[in-house]
C-alpha cells in the first residue's frame, strides 16, 4: 500500500464547489488532511462541508471566496494565520471558460473573466500564501492548468491564452523556488465532464451535453486523483506538469467519438 504522506496536512483548494475543486475537496478530506475549501456559492461549501465533517471526520474550513477579490484573498490568508490553519498544500483550481467565438467576435466582459479569474485569482492567491511556505522551507502549490495551455483549438483563443499563462506562471513560480523544499505541480487535464461547459455557453445545458457524447470523458474524480498523486509523492520528487487525458482523446483536436 502506498504510503499516505496527506495525513494531518493543510490543504486550501479554491473553486470548491463542483466539479474538480469538489472532488479534490473530497479525496484530500479522505486521506485525513484538514482541508480549507473556498468558493462563490456559500451553500454549496456548507453542504460539502458538512458531508465530509460526517462521513469522513473531516477537519474542514469554508470561506465564501472569489479568487479575483485580491483584498478578500488577503483577508482569508490573515484569517487562517489567525486561527492556526495556515495550508501548506495549495490547490489553484478556481477558473472558467467563457464563450466558444473567433477573436473577432469575442465578447470582451468574457475576456475580463477569464483572465481575471484563470490568472490573476491564480496569482492573488499564490502570492498570499506561498510566503509562509517559503518560510517554513516546506509546502505545494499544485495549479490546475489544462491542455488548452499546450494546443490551441479554434475559438478558445482567450481561454487557451489565460492557460498557456498558467503554465508559464507555473514554471515561473518553479524556478524562483529553486534552493527551498517547496514544490510545484501544474496538473493539465483534457476533456473533463464537470459544469464547465455549462459555464462556457452561459447555462446552455444541451449545447453543453453535446461537448460529452460519443466517447468516455475524463471525470472529476481522475484529476483529482492525478492531484492526490503529486501531492503524495515523496517531499524530494517533485512532479511538475502532469498531463491526463480521456483514452478516447489524443490531442485537443484529436477526439474518438462514436456517434448514432
Amino acid at each position: 500500500m502506498t504510503e499516505n504522506r496527506i495525513q494531518g496536512r493543510t490543504v486550501l483548494v479554491t473553486g470548491a464547489t463542483a466539479g474538480i475543486g469538489e472532488a479534490c475537496a473530497r479525496a484530500f478530506a479522505a486521506r485525513g488532511a484538514r482541508v480549507v475549501i473556498t468558493g462563490r456559492r456559500t451553500e454549496r461549501l456548507e453542504a460539502l462541508a458538512a458531508e465530509l465533517r460526517g462521513d469522513a471526520g473531516a477537519d474542514v474550513r469554508t470561506a465564501a471566496l472569489d479568487v479575483r477579490d485580491r483584498a478578500a484573498v488577503d483577508d482569508l490568508r490573515d484569517t487562517l494565520t489567525d486561527e492556526g490553519f495556515v495550508p501548506d498544500v495549495i490547490v489553484n483550481n478556481a477558473g472558467k471558460a467563457r464563450g466558444l467565438d473567433p477573436t473577432h467576435a469575442g465578447d470582451p466582459d468574457d475576456w475580463d473573466e477569464m483572465i481575471d479569474t484563470n490568472v490573476k485569482g491564480l496569482l492573488w492567491v499564490t502570492r498570499a500564501f506561498l510566503p509562509a511556505m517559503v518560510e517554513a522551507n516546506r509546502g505545494h502549490v499544485v495549479n490546475i492548468g489544462s491542455t488548452a495551455g499546450r494546443w490551441v483549438y479554434p475559438n478558445g483563443n482567450v481561454y487557451c491564452g489565460t492557460k498557456y499563462a498558467v503554465k508559464a506562471i507555473s514554471e515561473g513560480i518553479n524556478v524562483d523556488l529553486a534552493g527551498t523544499r517547496v514544490r510545484v505541480s501544474s496538473v493539465d487535464p483534457g476533456l473533463v465532464e464537470t459544469e464547465f461547459s455549462e459555464v462556457r455557453f452561459h447555462g446552455d445545458t444541451d449545447r453543453a451535453a453535446g461537448v460529452y457524447q460519443g466517447y468516455a470523458p475524463l471525470r472529476a474524480e481522475d484529476v483529482a486523483d492525478a492531484v492526490i498523486y503529486v501531492v503524495n509523492a515523496p517531499e524530494h520528487v517533485d512532479i511538475f506538469n502532469l498531463v491526463i487525458m480521456p483514452t478516447d482523446q489524443r490531442h485537443s483536436m484529436i477526439v474518438h467519438k462514436e456517434l448514432d
